[in-house]
């Protein structure tokens, strides 16, 4: 396991994420377990493992070790809550958020925004703000795209059982969605992707959720729930939703190209 060896900076947004440099002489982006933001780890954790599995455009991740000697040298990490492990994403460097680009000519991996759009939906994901993706020079007028910071998943980064049992099923307010589907040039890029979500082994899901550690305070009913709450929503919810946002958002969009 990869182990810190310098603190560089907290990072805005209010998950209270930190900048470290650990010993593979790469940084990382590091959240802390903190009350009042409960499920924001288990959160991330499921979102990158089911995202990395599908093969969308999303900063590799692990959960790391940060020592108390560590942390106790920077007034910015003694204060957090020491967990065993904290969630680390690889930072992207040279990167601006969506907010930062005010015309985004051509994405270069534009063949993995239908998946990403559905994923959003599948997770419930109701914070893909411009602020949720980095767009990275990768050509003469064109961006890269990458997809972060999924702590607001199952629309809360502090759910309930009660919540995540009863999730809305609606259109998501996304204008990045919106700038993403006009990239999308065939709207059958998406029923090819909800056959991937559709078909990922539930095995799969099982043993991620498995795997959030234990002082991450998830319960092992909200464990079953995560589990019960994303098969049902890609069986039978995600289509409906799919079918929902073709219509009302993606046709109306290249409906004024033609």
């Amino acid at each position: 396991m990869i182990k810190p060896i310098a603190y560089k900076k907290t990072l805005e947004g209010k998950s209270n994420a930190h900048l470290i440099t650990f010993n593979d002489g790469r940084d990382y982006v590091v959240k802390y377990f903190q009350p009042g933001f409960e499920k924001t780890l288990a959160n991330e954790w499921v979102s990158y493992c089911l995202a990395r599995y599908l093969g969308l455009p999303i900063p590799f991740a692990q959960l790391v070790e940060i020592p108390k000697e560590f942390s106790s040298q920077y007034p910015e990490l003694s204060q957090m809550t020491q967990t065993q492990y904290q969630f680390a994403s690889l930072y992207v460097p040279d990167c601006l958020d969506g907010h930062q680009v005010t015309e985004v000519p051509s994405i270069s991996n534009k063949e993995k925004l239908a998946g990403v759009i559905l994923f959003d939906y599948w997770m419930c994901n109701r914070d893909r703000t411009r602020k949720n993706i980095i767009l990275c020079d990768d050509k003469p007028n064109s961006y890269r795209l990458w997809i972060i910071d999924h702590a607001e998943v199952f629309a809360s980064y502090n759910w309930t059982l009660q919540d995540i049992e009863s999730l809305p099923i609606t259109i998501l307010k996304s204008a990045t969605h919106q700038m993403m589907a006009c990239f999308i040039k065939n709207e059958e890029e998406f029923n090819e992707e909800l056959d991937i979500i559709q078909t990922l082994p539930i095995h799969l899901i099982e043993e991620i959720v498995a795997l959030i550690p234990e002082d991450w305070q998830v319960t092992s009913e909200e464990r079953k729930a995560i589990v019960s709450t994303l098969h049902t929503r890609r069986k039978r919810i995600l289509k409906k939703l799919m079918e929902r946002f073709i219509k009302r958002v993606y046709l109306p969009i290249h409906e004024q190209d033609e």
